[in-house]
């Protein structure tokens, strides 16, 4: 079975969903943050914030967040729970390059390394980490179940998962301004700060189609993880999903 997202492609039918994702941010990388804060209105980093509050309680100590991008996430994740290590992972060299400047900068250079890896094959041993994140990234998965079988695997029994993702809100009136601000305004704006039109005609296309809600929380009880919840954000802009490795 596909999920809606894993069909959505920014350029074309030909080329497979991963080369075209890893081209597209490669190319907007220098813009992303700029693009990403202004789209969200600076909303993002409270969606961060709920997220990292899940993972507090559990203190995890060695994390792997996946979709790293320029690593907003990872510095946020470090700067609040002051975990031994974390591992950023994604496709995309071009946005890492970015996420290893910022770090550098910020001086956690020691704590948060970052590596290109395909997260439907994540090179890392059976129960490594104690929490895995994903913030904004599953709808760029080609194949989002097997990509959270890796999570899974990867994940030590009684490990946590946390995953951000944009949404569709469901009651009006948000739902309709939603929709007239995802395809008037950001292709719009994204085409004017980056001139990466397909970019941001992309973005709203695939948060369509993403798996969410009850949907997403059954995805991960699929692959085995207890205690699959969800929330919604900002009137349904974003979700928050989380489950755990049963011990």
């Amino acid at each position: 079975m596909k999920y809606g997202s894993e069909t959505i492609r920014p350029y074309n039918e030909e080329e497979s969903k991963k080369a075209q994702v890893t081209r597209m941010f490669d190319h907007i990388a220098g813009k992303y943050d700029l693009l990403n804060h202004t789209l969200s209105m600076g909303i993002d980093k409270q969606w961060r914030r709920e997220g990292i509050a899940f993972l507090r309680p559990f203190a995890p100590s060695n994390i792997l967040d996946i979709a790293t991008g320029t690593g907003d996430l990872a510095i946020a994740l470090y700067r609040s729970l002051k975990p031994e290590r974390i591992t950023g992972v994604d496709i995309s060299e071009g946005m890492m390059a970015v996420a290893r400047q910022k770090v550098a900068d910020a001086g956690f250079a020691k704590y948060i390394q970052f590596e290109k890896q395909d997260c439907l094959a994540l090179t890392y041993a059976d129960n490594t980490f104690d929490a895995v994140t994903v913030a904004f990234g599953i709808r760029n998965f080609e194949n989002i179940r097997k990509s959270i079988s890796e999570m899974y695997r990867i994940l030590k029994p009684g490990g946590h998962v946390m995953i951000l993702e944009l949404s569709t809100p469901e009651h009006f009136p948000m739902r309709q301004l939603y929709r007239i601000y995802s395809s008037l305004v950001i292709p719009h704006i994204g085409h004017f700060v980056s001139k990466e039109e397909a970019a941001y005609h992309y973005l709203p296309e695939s948060i369509k189609v993403v798996p969410q809600g009850k949907v997403m929380t059954e995805l991960l009880a699929k692959e085995k993880f207890t205690d699959a919840h969800f929330k919604t954000l900002t009137f349904g802009i974003c979700s928050l999903y989380t489950a755990t490795k049963e011990i």
